[in-house]
């Protein structure tokens, strides 16, 4: 048997305007995931919990089969999310964003020489080309380009982590039809010409029923509640009526 790559046991969680109620979830190496669910669904949720951005109120959540809350911060960079406010640093550059994707496994010189403009971007620009970004961007500061090349940077800088699991919160957002398809590509079946790994396991929060060719795993959230759990090939009509 195929030990989980990540699980939650039995997770609630609750704050002032929501409820995960105990929900499992174990997640296995290649799969390629989808979580379907409108927005207030709970899938933000369910993501910070399962790269531990957030503790819940009972249940555990493991990866490697060591409790999230125990990883130390190279362990824990094995773990890249793709946010869906992005979480760019508005004062650094869009080759410094990216750079910060390195901080878990470098060392303190590595981050201030980051600050200074002073480290090595080499690899970064590798990432930001395969994520269809020009060069004339770079070293443009984050505040002064636009939504679409932001989506990328981040994207970009959760690629270049050179994680084990990809967590992307509605990652196509700001993205036309043709950057989505190349990105969706990239991030799925790993299509680049640069050869840029990326990572074989993601999980994906999605609205859009379009996207779901390269999925096989489709998980439907409503209410802080898994719905449904199967193959792309088990799912009906029925299924998608439950969460939409």
């Amino acid at each position: 048997m195929i030990n989980p790559l990540l699980e939650l046991k039995e997770v609630s969680y609750k704050n002032n305007n929501f409820t995960l109620n105990k929900v499992s979830l174990s997640i296995k190496s290649g799969e390629k995931i989808a979580l379907l669910g409108k927005s207030g669904a709970g899938k933000s949720t369910l993501i910070s919990i399962l790269n531990g951005t957030l503790r819940p109120n009972k249940g555990r959540v493991k990866f490697f089969n060591t409790e999230i809350d125990k990883l130390n911060l190279y362990q824990k960079s094995k773990i890249s999310t793709i946010w869906q406010d992005l979480r760019l640093i508005e004062n650094l550059s869009a080759e410094q964003n990216v750079n910060c994707g390195l901080l878990g496994k470098q060392s303190f010189l590595f981050a201030f020489k980051n600050l200074l403009n002073i480290s090595s971007f080499n690899k970064a620009h590798q990432y930001m080309q395969v994520c269809n970004l020009k060069k004339s961007i770079f070293s443009k500061n984050i505040r002064k380009i636009s939504g679409g090349q932001k989506q990328r940077v981040a994207i970009a800088r959760s690629l270049i982590q050179d994680s084990e699991i990809l967590l992307a919160d509605e990652p196509f957002n700001n993205l036309d039809p043709k950057l989505t398809s190349n990105i969706k590509d990239l991030l799925l079946i790993n299509k680049n010409k640069n050869k840029i790994k990326v990572p074989n396991t993601t999980l994906i929060s999605l609205h859009r029923l379009d996207l779901l060719d390269g999925f096989n795993r489709i998980i439907g959230i409503k209410n802080g509640e898994i719905l449904f759990d199967l193959e792309k090939t088990k799912l009906k009509k029925f299924h998608l009526n439950k969460i939409f």
